[in-house]
């Protein structure tokens, strides 16, 4: 069986990374800021999850209680840090940020938690990387507002009890099934974000354009919502990237025709793809007759890393339906080989699959 263990990739620095990369780029971060929504009112898309979220941070207001904690899941770039900051303002409290790979030792936590103020909305990123004697240590303090802190190793060693103020702990995780059942259990409330739609991302290119002073035309925020990969961390990429495209060879104002040629000078095709997505594929089909193939081959195959192969590319070909995960490797499917014009091999393999 193919071993898919990854490390997580966490804020690579690469500077020729895919425009199409759903994960938080170093150059991201100060956009991101100025681009987020400050309420629900204003949160584009998901309209499921803010409508949950508003009647609870409603319900607490009104009793003046303090919110329930919240779990986000999702792939990357699809809001979760931005809901988090709108719970805290929604709630008129202070905001506390840090992220699982943060706290390796219950000692970190500890010193956290010790520090919320009352009412205080905690919020912990990438919650299923945090460490094992750190999520024990949080089962209590989500329960029952206290920590234990251990004095003295050995047999001497004593548990002080330690009262902390009741606080709301927004946990993000983009791989859910690696939180164990007892901390999961122990969010009020778990919302499962959504890739958008294209109307939505194209609501979204629209409203960050005009924050960003970039003059659009009709139908440019369509052409590249269509090729953002339902994520509005891409639409936002991509938008940037057109301006450039227009400021530079053009005369400034972005249409439909320039958008399509600077994603297309990008590599991003009209489905989405780009030249990692397409090189994938063909190695797939072409060099291991449409697979299985496991995925360190595969990323020697097409000049990349494993972990950039397997959370970039793969993911959406899996979505578009071209590509299929097996215990025996990736396999490319029917719709793969069309999409490049070729016939689908019969071999055992593939026939049993197509079949």
């Amino acid at each position: 069986m193919e071993d898919d263990t990854l490390t997580p990739r966490h804020q690579p620095e690469d500077p020729d990374h895919s425009p199409l990369d759903p994960h938080l780029e170093p150059g991201d971060t100060a956009v991101e800021s100025a681009l987020r929504p400050a309420d629900l009112s204003q949160f584009l898309g998901q309209s499921r999850v803010v409508d949950q979220l508003d009647l609870l941070l409603s319900a607490a207001r009104r009793r003046q209680a303090t919110p329930d904690h919240v779990l986000l899941c999702g792939p990357p770039g699809l809001g979760k840090t931005t809901l988090a900051m709108i719970i805290a303002h929604e709630v008129n409290a202070p905001l506390r940020i840090s992220s699982g790979p943060a706290i390796q030792h219950a000692g970190d936590l500890a010193a956290i938690l010790s520090g919320l103020s009352e009412g205080e909305v905690f919020f912990l990123d990438e919650i299923h990387r945090m460490s094992r004697p750190a999520e024990e240590m949080l089962y209590l303090a989500m329960e029952d507002f206290r920590v234990d802190v251990v004095v003295g190793k050995g047999p001497g060693a004593t548990a002080i009890p330690l009262e902390i103020p009741p606080f709301t702990l927004v946990g993000a995780t983009t791989r859910v099934g690696l939180l164990p059942g007892p901390l999961r259990d122990r969010f009020g409330f778990t919302a499962q974000l959504d890739f958008y739609d294209e109307a939505t991302l194209a609501r979204i290119a629209t409203r960050s354009a005009n924050l960003l002073g970039i003059e659009i035309t009709d139908g440019s925020a369509e052409v590249i919502a269509s090729r953002s990969r339902g994520t509005p961390r891409i639409t936002n990429r991509l938008l940037r990237r057109v301006r450039d495209f227009a400021q530079v060879r053009e005369s400034g104002i972005v249409t439909p025709q320039i958008a399509s040629d600077a994603l297309d000078m990008f590599e991003v095709d009209k489905l989405g793809l780009d030249r990692l997505d397409r090189e994938v594929l063909k190695a797939v089909c072409l060099k291991f007759g449409g697979g299985p193939v496991g995925l360190s081959t595969l990323a020697i195959a097409v000049g990349e890393e494993a972990e950039t192969v397997a959370e970039v590319a793969e993911p959406f070909l899996v979505r578009l339906g071209f590509l299929m995960r097996t215990p025996r490797g990736r396999v490319a499917t029917a719709a793969g080989f069309s999409h490049l014009g070729l016939n689908v091999p019969q071999t055992s393999a593939q026939a049993g699959l197509f079949s």
